[in-house]
């Protein structure tokens, strides 16, 4: 029997359209989120404006953190939607990610037929696809959904390789294996690790790799090459070797030593942060976890040990730390904690095993709800309907996990996807576009586009540099201090708007024009809360008066 047979269309079907389900509220009412999201849109964005589709760039800064295809897919898509044109709203730029997030439900259920059959492998897929961090990830112009679909597709093929050495491997599966390795290249390139380590990891448990050579390699491998390589010789020329030398050096390395960018983190992160980003699942994850060392001999057991083992590890001990750094091995945990709930051979948990389980996901639960309402209450001084709606929906995930984990009843696990579904509809479709104190970004470019003197009128802002502006308010928007914006100013006194934020950088702005005999005049004023920097911010908007004539 095929593995598409095993589960069958229907199921197939199921499984996406509940990924639809889960990852659509919100997908075109968010902003564009700062500062990740806006800085791959708008470089993308430049791709399309410029035509140089080898160099990536953030206005005129080489952008090298990472590789190109995500990219390309975001251009792409923008393009073929478009009609040509080089740009279009940012919920285009996301579908790269949505379609890299259903792919990524869908795989988990192709890798689960492998490991532990259609049963296990649907489970899985359905505690990924309701998860927090990838439902995130979803809705974000960002590399990491299609990073996870690629990841995925090489364990779907490994797992074929090591756990069936009495079946051919079909060439096409041994290819998608290369082909999968390469996108993933081009996308992010922590695949190799992830990849990488796993097979090194059952080489050492094992004492062999033979079955390695099931992938294909005399083809695979200039299959491969052929996918990375002519753009990574396009971007050595373009950039003289800086772009190794930014991504390898500065981007991959500086963040195992130091916490860039202030995400810096001690060892035991993920550990803690796991209850919140692989929500609401982590606590059948822990309940299982007894029960996958009683069966860490078992071959499939083994493979997903050693998918998550050494990543993890390795994101521990980096300095710089994410929560959605340990999404490629999500699906492992996924797989294990569905295999151990289906499974006929469950030693009995430990009591104590069993409350630490209720005690934390009560605990995180009631910490979610709680954030969810303090938050817009905070920033607006106001209860959010939909803040309520989410609460009371996670609030009831909480008690019905509860439920499972003390009675192991499947209708639980039912009732939770439903309500999680839920919850995703009250916090991403109905709170967090309606926040809008902490979207100053949108608000900015209203403002202009009702006040600039002339059709072609460039901002220059001072004080509020957030990526989405740029992206939303166009390319040459200037980003600087108060200086710069008054230098902007009086260099095109006629057409020019100029924007500060309170305090310093206002200070500065107008101390400068007064210096150079001129007067600005405030056309508009913005408050809010900058959520990149953790802090009100109030926006001052200025235009040049014309100069004053003696009599």
């Amino acid at each position: 029997m095929s593995a598409y047979r095993a589960i069958g269309r229907p199921h197939w079907l199921l499984l996406a359209l509940l990924a639809v389900a889960a990852f659509m509220p919100g997908f075109f009412t968010i902003p564009p989120f700062d500062r990740d999201e806006s800085r791959y849109i708008q470089a993308s964005h430049q791709m399309l404006e410029t035509g140089d589709f080898v160099d990536i760039r953030f206005q005129d800064e080489a952008r090298h953190k990472k590789p190109v295809g995500i990219y390309w897919m975001q251009a792409a898509t923008v393009h073929l939607l478009t009609g040509g044109e080089d740009t279009g709203p940012v919920w285009m730029y996301r579908l790269p990610s949505l379609i890299g997030a259903i792919a990524a439900v869908l795989l988990t259920a192709w890798v689960g037929l492998a490991l532990f059959g259609p049963g296990a492998g649907a489970i899985a897929a359905m505690m990924m696809a309701t998860c927090v961090i990838l439902g995130v990830e979803a809705r974000m112009a960002k590399t990491d959904a299609v990073q996870l679909a690629c990841v995925l597709g090489c364990f779907g093929v490994l797992a074929r390789a090591y756990l069936r050495p009495d079946r051919a491997l079909p060439l096409p599966t041994a290819l998608l294996f290369w082909v999968a390795l390469g996108v993933g290249v081009l996308v992010k390139g922590v695949i190799l690790m992830v990849v990488g380590t796993a097979i090194l990891a059952l080489w050492l448990i094992d004492r062999e790799v033979w079955w390695v050579r099931r992938l294909r390699p005399a083809l695979g491998l200039p299959l491969f090459l052929a996918v990375i390589l002519p753009w990574l010789i396009a971007i050595t020329i373009a950039t003289q070797g800086a772009f190794f030398g930014t991504a390898v050096g500065q981007e991959f390395l500086g963040k195992a030593g130091t916490g860039q960018e202030s995400h810096g983190a001690p060892p035991g992160y993920f550990l803690a942060t796991v209850w919140l980003s692989f929500w609401p699942w982590a606590p059948l994850v822990f309940l299982s976890l007894p029960l996958i060392w009683a069966r860490r001999h078992e071959v499939a057991v083994r493979f997903c040990l050693a998918w998550i083992i050494p990543t993890w590890a390795i994101h521990e001990m980096v300095a710089t730390k994410l929560p959605h750094y340990t999404l490629p091995v999500l699906p492992a945990l996924a797989l294990l904690a569905a295999a151990m709930v289906i499974g006929s051979r469950r030693p009995a948990l430990p009591r104590g095993w069993v409350w630490a389980a209720t005690g934390l996901s009560g605990a995180v639960s009631l910490a979610f709800a709680a954030a969810i309402v303090g938050f817009p209450v905070q920033l607006m001084g106001q209860v959010q309907a939909g803040s309520v709606v989410g609460a009371v929906a996670i609030l009831t995930v909480g008690g019905l996990t509860l439920w499972l984990i003390r009675s192991g009843a499947g209708n639980a696990s039912l009732a939770m996807v439903v309500a999680t579904l839920m919850a995703y509809v009250g916090i991403f479709a109905m709170a967090l576009p309606n926040l809008a104190p902490m979207w100053l970004s949108p608000q900015v470019k209203q403002v202009v586009d009702q006040h600039k003197p002339c059709s072609g009128s460039i901002l220059a802002a001072g004080g509020y540099n957030e990526p989405s502006m740029v992206f939303l308010v166009g390319t040459q928007t200037r980003l600087g201090g108060g200086e710069m914006v008054a230098a902007h100013l009086l260099s095109d006194p006629a057409c020019a708007i100029g924007m500060v934020t309170t305090g310093r950088e206002e200070a500065a702005f107008t101390a400068t024009l007064r210096a150079a005999g001129r007067e600005p005049r405030m056309v508009a004023a913005l408050s809010g809360f900058n959520y990149s920097r953790g802090k009100p911010a109030t926006l001052h908007f200025y235009i040049l008066t014309p100069p004053t004539v003696a009599p």
